[in-house]
């Protein structure tokens, strides 16, 4: 059984993990501490002198004696696994591209409420938020959105499908990433995002999908899945939507 490793109350970079595992695992730091799990089973991979290879930061992955770190090589990791990426060398490495480019949208979503230091409040930086979220609506979102849409518009499996794959016939681990995303952004800045999903139907159609999946909509619908929350990436401020 895969072993995640992520903090226990937020969706964070941890929820494009648990949005692919598909198959058993256990999320460590949301179990109980007197069964070995809990938030100090996660502080003694991060922070014990054992670990060989010790991990930057949470999100990890354990599987036996492996530990793997970061969002997109986790992903990468578990693509091939669970069939959530194409066999060719060439699928493996686009769709590890299209990976990185959510995780580079994740940082700048993030630091619309957070733009001068992760470790001060929001309110300590709210003027420069303002600023920071106003170029992130008009600039942005606009030009990662539209990059989505090209690829979904090119991947030339999509030409006859209703709902699009941004790689080859069958959902990767990309597109229940970017429905993440999209999901995210949804929550954190609805009025700048609807207005540019109207501009970009494909990555609307795959956002409005990826729930039909009947797995995925019972993990949705399940109280594994952690709620939006100011603690987050994705955080509700209105007056960053303009």
């Amino acid at each position: 059984m895969y072993q995640l490793h992520y903090w226990p109350s937020i969706q964070g970079r941890g929820e494009f993990v648990r949005l692919a595992a598909g198959a058993p695992y256990a999320d460590v730091a949301r179990g109980e501490e007197d069964e070995g799990e809990g938030l100090p089973a996660m502080m003694r991979i991060l922070e014990g002198p054992g670990v060989e290879r010790p991990p930057f930061a949470c999100p990890f992955l354990i599987d036996g004696r492996r530990v793997i770190g970061q969002t997109a090589a986790i992903l990468q990791y578990l693509g091939p696994r669970l069939k959530l990426v194409g066999a060719s060398e060439a699928d493996r490495l686009w769709t590890h591209q299209i990976q990185l480019t959510i995780a580079d949208m994740v940082v700048e979503a993030h630091d619309i409420h957070h733009p001068v230091g992760a470790s001060l409040y929001y309110e300590d930086q709210k003027k420069e938020s303002l600023h920071r979220a106003r170029e992130f609506r008009r600039e942005r979102i606009p030009k990662f959105l539209n990059w989505f849409e090209t690829v979904l518009e090119r991947n030339p499996k999509n030409k006859s499908r209703d709902v699009p794959n941004l790689v080859g016939a069958r959902p990767s681990y990309a597109d229940l990433s970017l429905f993440q995303l999209v999901d995210g952004l949804l929550y954190a800045l609805p009025k700048a995002t609807k207005r540019m999903l109207k501009k970009t139907p494909r990555v609307a159609a795959l956002h409005e999908a990826v729930p039909r999946n009947r797995r995925l909509a019972a993990y949705l619908a399940s109280e594994r899945r952690i709620a939006f929350n100011e603690e987050g990436i994705f955080r509700r401020y209105p007056e960053l939507d303009g």
